[in-house]
C-alpha cells in the first residue's frame, strides 16, 4: 500500500473519533509498553548490532527512560486532557471559558539513528497520548533497530492507526504527504529541508536538532567532579549524542589540571576502548572516516582507532581554538576540543555571536558566574555542575532554540506538543447584555473605557 493511501486511511480513521477517548489512548499506551517489554531482548540485540551498545548502556539510555515515560504519561493523561476552566471578563458575562486540548490528526514522526529506539518511542508516546494517528519513519542508518521497531508497531497496531514505514522507504514518498503535524529529530541541514516541505502546506513542526553544545569550566570549578561528569556526558554512545558536550571552554588557570585529570579518567574508564565490548562503535564507515579526518588536523591526546571494529577511543585536543576545523560543525563523536578563556565577559560576548546550542553546561562554584551565563546566553537547556541530566526529567521540557530546533517534548510537554489548545466560550441565552450591540453611543464608550481599560 502506498504512503498516500496509508495517510488517507489514517485520516478517515481519525475522523471516526476513536482516538479521542482517553480510555482508548491509555489502552493503546499500555499495549505498546507491553509490546516493548515482550521484545526487550530483541531491542537490546538490535541496538548492539547497530551501535554495539552494551546492555547496561542501552537500557540506561534507550529503554529504561521509555518505560518511565509510559508510566508517567499513563498516570497523568486524564488530568492533562480535561478541559481547563479559565477566568472571563465583564464583556463575556455570564459565559464560562475553557481551554480544550484537541489532537492534530495524522502526525509524522521522523527519528534518527543515534538513539534509534528512545527517539522514536518518546515522541510516539506523546502522539498517542494526544489522541492522534501516527506514521513513523525510523532511520535507515540503524537498520536492525528500525526493523524491530517496525515489527513491534505494525504487529501491535492497525496501520490505519499507527504505522511504521520500512526504514528504506524513499524520503520523498514519506515526507511529501499531507500531515497535520511533523515531528523531526536529526541534523540541522535535514531539519531545514523538513521545514521547507512543511511550509508548502503550512503544517506545524517540531524540530529537534543539534549544534555545538559547550561546557564552561571556570576558575572555581571542582575539577575532579567536572572531569567525571564531562567524560561521562561526552563519551556515552561514543559521543554520538545530540546534547553531548561538544567542546570545553576552560579558564586558563585550570587548563593543565583539567587535561591531566581527564587523561587519567579516560585511562581508568575507557582503556583499550577500541577493543572493548562495552564501548560503542561509530555508526558507519562514512562517519568513522569523517571523525578520523578530524583527528589528523590538530594535536591529539588519545584517539586510537580500529577500522575493523569501527571504534574510536576518547580523544582530547588540548590546544584547540574557535578557529580550528573541528569547530566548524557538530563533532558527534568521542573527540573533545579544549579551548581556554581568561575573561568571562569576553567569553559571553563571543558566545552570543554563535548559533544557539541545544545544550549548555556550566561547572562553577561561583553563583554570580553561573547566573551571568544563564541570564545572558540562549540555549535549549542544560545543567550546572552536570551534563545530559536535564533531558531525563519528565517535568522539564526538552528542545532547542534557533539553529538547535523549535518546540519541545517529554512528559506533559509531549502531550502539549501533539495537541492544539482550543479556546471555547460557553455562554448562556438566559441573560443578554445589550451593551456590545450597535449603535455605539458615547454612553457605551464610557462603559467600554471603564471595563476594558
Amino acid at each position: 500500500m502506498s504512503m498516500q493511501s496509508i495517510v488517507e486511511n489514517q485520516r478517515k480513521y481519525y475522523y471516526k473519533n476513536h482516538t479521542k477517548s482517553v480510555r482508548f489512548r491509555i489502552r493503546q499506551l499500555k499495549k505498546l509498553k507491553l509490546a516493548v517489554e515482550t521484545n526487550e531482548k530483541m531491542i537490546l540485540e538490535a541496538l548492539n548490532k547497530d551501535l554495539e551498545k552494551s546492555e547496561a548502556e542501552a537500557f540506561m539510555t534507550e529503554i529504561g527512560i521509555v518505560y518511565k515515560e509510559f508510566d508517567y504519561v499513563i498516570k497523568h493523561l486524564r488530568s492533562w486532557n480535561s478541559p481547563e476552566k479559565v477566568s472571563g471578563s465583564m464583556m463575556s458575562f455570564p459565559a464560562k471559558n475553557y481551554v480544550y486540548r484537541d489532537p492534530y490528526g495524522v502526525v509524522l514522526i521522523l527519528s534518527p539513528w543515534n538513539y534509534p529506539f528512545n527517539l522514536t518511542m518518546m515522541p510516539l508516546i506523546g502522539a498517542i497520548a494526544g489522541g492522534n494517528c501516527a506514521l513513523v519513519k525510523p532511520s535507515e542508518t540503524s537498520p536492525h533497530t528500525a526493523a524491530i521497531i517496525e515489527k513491534i508497531l505494525n504487529y501491535t497496531f492497525s496501520e490505519k492507526y499507527v504505522y511504521c514505514a520500512p526504514a528504506d522507504t524513499p524520503h520523498d514518498e514519506v515526507n511529501k504527504q499531507q500531515y497535520d503535524y511533523i515531528f523531526f529529530t536529526g541534523s540541522t541541514s535535514v531539519g531545514k529541508e523538513i521545514m521547507g516541505i512543511a511550509s508548502e502546506t503550512l503544517t506545524p513542526v517540531t524540530l529537534e536538532l543539534g549544534g555545538k553544545s559547550p561546557v564552561v569550566v571556570d576558575e572555581t570549578a571542582n575539577i575532579d567532579v567536572a572531569v567525571k561528569r564531562i567524560a561521562w556526558g561526552k563519551f556515552v554512545n561514543a559521543g554520538q549524542t545530540c546534547v553531548a558536550p561538544d567542546y570545553v571552554i576552560i579558564h586558563s588557570s585550570k587548563k593543565q589540571e583539567f587535561i591531566d585529570r581527564m587523561l587519567s579518567e579516560i585511562e581508568e574508564r575507557y582503556s583499550d576502548a577500541v577493543h572493548r565490548e562495552d564501548y560503542p562503535k561509530i555508526i558507519n564507515e562514512k562517519h568513522f572516516r569523517r571523525l578520523s579526518g578530524l583527528l589528523e588536523n590538530e594535536m591529539v591526546l588519545g584517539g586510537s582507532k580500529n577500522s575493523d571494529t569501527q571504534k574510536i577511543a576518547p580523544a582530547l585536543m588540548p590546544n584547540s581554538t574557535f578557529e580550528a576545523e573541528i569547530m566548524e560543525e557538530e563533532i558527534f563523536g568521542p573527540i573533545l576540543p579544549v579551548i581556554t578563556y581568561d575573561n568571562l565577559q569576553d567569553l559571553v560576548a563571543y558566545q552570543q555571536t554563535l548559533p544557539k546550542p541545544l545544550a549548555f553546561y556550566i561547572f562553577s562554584e561561583n553563583d554570580r558566574n553561573v547566573e551571568t551565563l544563564l541570564s545572558r546566553l540562549s540555549f535549549g537547556g542544560g545543567c550546572v555542575n552536570d551534563t545530559l541530566m536535564h533531558l531525563s526529567h519528565h517535568d522539564m521540557p526538552f528542545g532547542g532554540v534557533g539553529a538547535s530546533g523549535m518546540g519541545h517534548y517529554h512528559g506533559k510537554y509531549s502531550f502539549d506538543t501533539f495537541t492544539h489548545e482550543k479556546s471555547v466560550v460557553k455562554n448562556s441565552t438566559i441573560i443578554d447584555i445589550p451593551v456590545r450591540y450597535a449603535p455605539f453611543t458615547q454612553a457605551k464608550n464610557k462603559l467600554f473605557r471603564k471595563f476594558l481599560s
